[in-house]
Protein backbone atom coordinates (compact mmCIF):
# COMPACT_ATOMS: atom_id res chain seq x y z
CA UNK A 1 0.00 0.00 0.00
CA UNK A 2 1.39 3.40 -0.93
CA UNK A 3 1.72 6.45 1.28
CA UNK A 4 -1.10 8.07 -0.71
CA UNK A 5 -3.33 5.04 -0.23
CA UNK A 6 -2.53 4.79 3.48
CA UNK A 7 -3.19 8.51 3.93
CA UNK A 8 -6.47 8.32 2.06
CA UNK A 9 -7.59 5.28 4.07
CA UNK A 10 -6.61 7.01 7.29
CA UNK A 11 -8.45 10.20 6.41
CA UNK A 12 -11.55 8.28 5.36
CA UNK A 13 -11.49 6.25 8.57
CA UNK A 14 -11.32 9.46 10.63
CA UNK A 15 -14.24 10.91 8.65
CA UNK A 16 -16.22 7.69 9.09
CA UNK A 17 -15.60 7.55 12.85
CA UNK A 18 -16.54 11.22 13.21
CA UNK A 19 -19.73 10.73 11.19
CA UNK A 20 -20.62 7.63 13.19
CA UNK A 21 -20.04 9.48 16.47
CA UNK A 22 -22.22 12.31 15.16
CA UNK A 23 -24.88 9.76 14.21
CA UNK A 24 -24.87 8.30 17.74
CA UNK A 25 -25.13 11.77 19.31
CA UNK A 26 -28.00 12.70 16.98
CA UNK A 27 -29.96 9.55 17.73
CA UNK A 28 -29.40 9.85 21.50
CA UNK A 29 -30.49 13.49 21.39
CA UNK A 30 -33.58 12.54 19.38
CA UNK A 31 -34.53 9.86 21.91
CA UNK A 32 -33.85 12.21 24.83
CA UNK A 33 -35.93 15.06 23.42
CA UNK A 34 -38.74 12.75 22.43
CA UNK A 35 -39.01 10.61 25.56
CA UNK A 36 -37.68 12.82 28.34
CA UNK A 37 -38.57 16.31 27.21
CA UNK A 38 -41.66 15.21 25.27
CA UNK A 39 -40.67 17.73 22.57
CA UNK A 40 -38.72 15.98 19.80
CA UNK A 41 -36.16 18.03 17.93
CA UNK A 42 -37.29 17.83 14.27
CA UNK A 43 -33.82 18.33 12.78
CA UNK A 44 -32.23 15.31 14.48
CA UNK A 45 -34.08 12.66 12.48
CA UNK A 46 -33.20 14.26 9.14
CA UNK A 47 -29.60 14.86 10.24
CA UNK A 48 -29.23 11.27 11.41
CA UNK A 49 -30.60 9.96 8.12
CA UNK A 50 -28.06 11.88 6.07
CA UNK A 51 -25.20 11.09 8.47
CA UNK A 52 -26.10 7.40 8.07
CA UNK A 53 -26.05 7.67 4.28
CA UNK A 54 -22.68 9.42 4.27
CA UNK A 55 -21.09 7.02 6.78
CA UNK A 56 -22.41 4.02 4.85
CA UNK A 57 -21.17 5.17 1.46
CA UNK A 58 -17.76 6.22 2.75
CA UNK A 59 -17.54 2.93 4.67
CA UNK A 60 -18.22 1.02 1.45
CA UNK A 61 -15.39 2.92 -0.23
CA UNK A 62 -13.04 2.04 2.64
CA UNK A 63 -14.01 -1.64 2.41
CA UNK A 64 -13.41 -1.72 -1.35
CA UNK A 65 -10.10 0.07 -0.92
CA UNK A 66 -8.97 -2.51 1.62
CA UNK A 67 -10.39 -5.36 -0.46
CA UNK A 68 -12.61 -6.22 2.49
CA UNK A 69 -15.74 -6.25 0.38
CA UNK A 70 -17.68 -9.43 -0.30
CA UNK A 71 -16.23 -11.45 -3.16
CA UNK A 72 -17.62 -14.71 -4.44
CA UNK A 73 -14.65 -16.07 -6.30
CA UNK A 74 -15.15 -19.82 -5.98
CA UNK A 75 -15.32 -20.16 -9.77
CA UNK A 76 -12.54 -17.68 -10.48
CA UNK A 77 -10.24 -19.45 -7.99
CA UNK A 78 -10.40 -22.57 -10.17
CA UNK A 79 -9.03 -20.70 -13.21
CA UNK A 80 -5.33 -20.44 -14.10
CA UNK A 81 -3.62 -17.35 -12.63
CA UNK A 82 -3.59 -15.44 -15.94
CA UNK A 83 -7.32 -16.00 -16.39
CA UNK A 84 -7.93 -15.04 -12.77
CA UNK A 85 -6.36 -11.68 -13.47
CA UNK A 86 -8.54 -11.31 -16.56
CA UNK A 87 -11.66 -12.15 -14.56
CA UNK A 88 -10.64 -9.68 -11.88
CA UNK A 89 -10.07 -7.03 -14.54
CA UNK A 90 -13.51 -7.64 -16.05
CA UNK A 91 -15.09 -7.43 -12.59
CA UNK A 92 -13.23 -4.21 -11.77
CA UNK A 93 -14.12 -2.61 -15.11
CA UNK A 94 -17.78 -3.62 -14.81
CA UNK A 95 -17.87 -2.19 -11.29
CA UNK A 96 -16.24 1.04 -12.45
CA UNK A 97 -18.73 1.38 -15.32
CA UNK A 98 -21.67 0.88 -12.94
CA UNK A 99 -20.23 3.24 -10.34
CA UNK A 100 -19.44 5.97 -12.85
CA UNK A 101 -22.89 5.78 -14.42
CA UNK A 102 -25.06 5.33 -11.34
CA UNK A 103 -23.20 6.98 -8.48
CA UNK A 104 -21.13 9.66 -10.18
CA UNK A 105 -23.23 10.64 -13.22
CA UNK A 106 -26.62 9.88 -11.66
CA UNK A 107 -25.58 11.34 -8.32
CA UNK A 108 -24.39 14.55 -9.93
CA UNK A 109 -27.62 14.85 -11.89
CA UNK A 110 -29.71 14.25 -8.77
CA UNK A 111 -27.63 16.71 -6.79
CA UNK A 112 -27.89 19.33 -9.55
CA UNK A 113 -31.68 18.92 -9.78
CA UNK A 114 -32.06 19.35 -6.02
CA UNK A 115 -29.35 21.97 -5.49
CA UNK A 116 -31.78 24.85 -4.95
CA UNK A 117 -34.30 22.75 -3.01
CA UNK A 118 -34.13 23.93 0.57
CA UNK A 119 -34.30 21.50 3.42
CA UNK A 120 -37.00 22.55 5.88
CA UNK A 121 -35.01 21.58 8.99
CA UNK A 122 -31.33 21.65 7.99
CA UNK A 123 -29.11 24.51 6.81
CA UNK A 124 -28.17 22.57 3.68
CA UNK A 125 -29.93 22.19 0.36
CA UNK A 126 -31.02 18.73 -0.71
CA UNK A 127 -28.48 18.87 -3.54
CA UNK A 128 -25.63 19.39 -1.08
CA UNK A 129 -26.78 16.41 0.95
CA UNK A 130 -27.02 14.25 -2.20
CA UNK A 131 -23.33 14.86 -2.94
CA UNK A 132 -22.68 11.66 -0.95
CA UNK A 133 -23.40 9.69 -4.12
CA UNK A 134 -20.82 11.21 -6.48
CA UNK A 135 -18.23 11.61 -3.71
CA UNK A 136 -18.43 7.94 -2.80
CA UNK A 137 -18.50 7.02 -6.50
CA UNK A 138 -15.26 8.90 -7.11
CA UNK A 139 -13.64 7.24 -4.08
CA UNK A 140 -14.79 3.79 -5.21
CA UNK A 141 -13.51 4.42 -8.73
CA UNK A 142 -10.16 5.59 -7.38
CA UNK A 143 -9.75 2.47 -5.26
CA UNK A 144 -10.77 0.17 -8.11
CA UNK A 145 -8.29 1.85 -10.47
CA UNK A 146 -5.57 1.34 -7.84
CA UNK A 147 -6.55 -2.35 -7.68
CA UNK A 148 -6.27 -2.60 -11.48
CA UNK A 149 -2.83 -0.99 -11.43
CA UNK A 150 -1.69 -3.48 -8.78
CA UNK A 151 -3.29 -6.34 -10.68
CA UNK A 152 -1.10 -5.94 -13.76
CA UNK A 153 2.46 -5.03 -13.14
CA UNK A 154 4.24 -3.14 -10.49
CA UNK A 155 2.48 -1.55 -7.62
CA UNK A 156 3.65 1.78 -6.28
CA UNK A 157 6.34 0.18 -4.07
CA UNK A 158 8.15 -1.41 -7.01
CA UNK A 159 6.99 -4.96 -6.35
CA UNK A 160 5.45 -7.05 -9.08
CA UNK A 161 1.92 -8.30 -8.64
CA UNK A 162 3.18 -11.72 -7.55
CA UNK A 163 5.50 -10.17 -4.92
CA UNK A 164 2.62 -8.12 -3.54
CA UNK A 165 0.37 -11.16 -3.43
CA UNK A 166 3.05 -13.14 -1.56
CA UNK A 167 3.49 -10.31 0.97
CA UNK A 168 -0.26 -10.02 1.47
CA UNK A 169 -0.52 -13.77 2.01
CA UNK A 170 2.32 -13.62 4.55
CA UNK A 171 0.64 -10.72 6.34
CA UNK A 172 3.40 -8.23 5.55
Amino acid sequence: MTAFSRGLHGALRVICVALFALLVVLVVWQVFTRLVLNDPAPWTEESARFAFVWVSLIGIAIAVGEKADVVMDFLVAKLPRSLQRGADLVAYLASIAFILYVLVYGGLQQSERAWAQTNPVLPFTQGQLYLALPVSGILLTLFLVMHIVRLFGRDYTGHTHDDTMDEEAAGI
